[in-house]
């Protein structure tokens, strides 16, 4: 029992280290976009894609949050737990702890199975917290235990064991309130410095600059990276940028502030030849490839419809700005005053709108897009990054059609 505790304790330990990684940097890749995380190693293999696709959270609550609480609980179980002198105690701890493991060992057949086959990538810290949770579940499954089918009735006895120690019951409130406040903190809409995504500023990036050897060597990596000719450009446009987007993804809104300046830029310094497109990848079935945002087809209708009557950045521009405040309702209210559109009129044509909302999110995924935003220019696809590389990259396609 001594040699299985302490290895159930290093192995729960390193699954929380991992998980509270994973946390962070999904964190970083919401509130910043051009936010480099160390595992993104490689188009296969990176976390980017993996965290901020549609199984990346669930109902807007990181995936990584689950980790941490399930490690904390196991490495609570294995270091105290299973260290009772009290045998009976310590074999009810070691039943729990295989409960845990078998719940552990589904996650990690689920998302592995996602990650693999559907999102066709490998995250680097998820493949670590898998390995663990099934070492967790190979040396859980050698403890010694009382009958699981007596653990049922024990619960609320050995509960309020826990809470009649001190130390013990310092622990389980430390994880109570802990796991409560994770899942509060962590939900989506939260914005840089804890501010409302209403509310966050929206000022112009800082300007940045890339000496020769970066240039260089960001160049080379665009030259280097296939390019899809179904979103290359055609007649006189020379530089098509193409988004992917979710009005209701957090990540979303902060590359539209972030990249706001420099498209408009492009665009008044190179009419006809630079070309910005928005693509819609609504992270919701009805409309898209699946997911959890429940207002991401009622926000992409109804920029469909303000475009119609030449109000598209109007609506776009709002819907950024008051991402938390979206609902049916208020989409259609602001719908109204932006663009004159009738909630009569937006409910008349919402059904017809919605198969050109899948149409976009099909493309979205016959190139390879699992996750918003992405971004392709002329057919290069790539995540969110610094104002400065994309920029670089801009002029770099105009310098090569010979425009500057």
């Amino acid at each position: 029992m001594k040699a299985n505790r302490l290895l159930l304790t290093v192995l729960a330990a390193i699954a929380l280290a991992v998980s509270l990684a994973s946390l962070y940097i999904h964190h970083q890749l919401l509130v910043d976009p051009s936010y480099l995380a160390p595992c993104d190693i490689s188009q296969t293999w990176n976390c980017h894609d993996a965290y901020l696709s549609s199984y990346g959270s669930f109902f807007g609550v990181p995936v990584a949050v689950g980790g941490v609480i399930w490690s904390a609980l196991v490495l609570l179980l294995a270091a105290f737990g299973l260290g009772s002198a009290d045998k009976e105690r310590a074999s009810a701890a070691a039943g729990y702890t295989f409960v845990l493991s078998v719940i552990g060992l589904a996650a990690v057949f689920y998302f592995a199975s996602v990650s693999f086959f559907v999102l066709h990538v490998k995250c680097p810290l998820c493949v670590t917290f898998y390995v663990m949770a099934i070492g967790v579940f190979i040396v859980a499954s050698r403890l010694e235990t009382l009958s699981l089918m007596s653990l049922p009735g024990r619960l609320m006895k050995d509960t309020r064991t826990v809470f009649s120690r001190p130390v013990a019951a310092t622990l389980a409130i430390v994880w109570l309130v802990g796991s409560v406040w994770l899942i509060a903190y962590s939900r989506e809409e939260i914005a840089p410095s804890g501010q409302s995504s209403a509310s966050a500023p929206t000022a112009a990036a800082p300007i940045e600059t890339l000496d020769q050897t970066q240039l260089d060597e960001w160049h080379a990596w665009l030259d280097r990276q296939p390019r899809s000719p179904e979103v290359a450009p055609t007649g006189a446009v020379k530089v098509l940028l193409v988004k992917f987007n979710d009005y209701q993804c957090p990540s979303c809104r902060a590359s539209y502030f972030l990249y706001k300046d420099s498209i408009a830029k492009f665009e008044k310094q190179y009419p006809g030849v630079f070309k910005f497109e928005t693509r819609d990848y609504p992270l919701n079935p009805e409309c898209g490839m699946g997911g959890a945002h429940p207002n991401a087809c009622e926000a992409a209708v109804a920029v469909r419809l303000a475009r119609e009557h030449g109000h598209g950045p109007e609506m776009e521009n709002w819907l950024f700005e008051h991402q938390e405040e979206q609902s049916r309702s208020t989409i259609k209210s602001a719908l109204q005053r932006i663009a004159g559109v009738s909630p009569d009129d937006y409910e008349a044509k919402y059904k017809s709108i919605i198969p050109k909302l899948h149409e976009d999110a099909l493309f979205g995924n016959k190139l390879g897009v699992n996750g918003t935003p992405t971004f392709f220019l002329n057919g290069i696809k790539f995540s969110p990054v610094r104002v400065s590389h994309l920029e670089e990259a801009i002029s770099y396609e105009l310098k090569k059609a010979g425009v500057s």
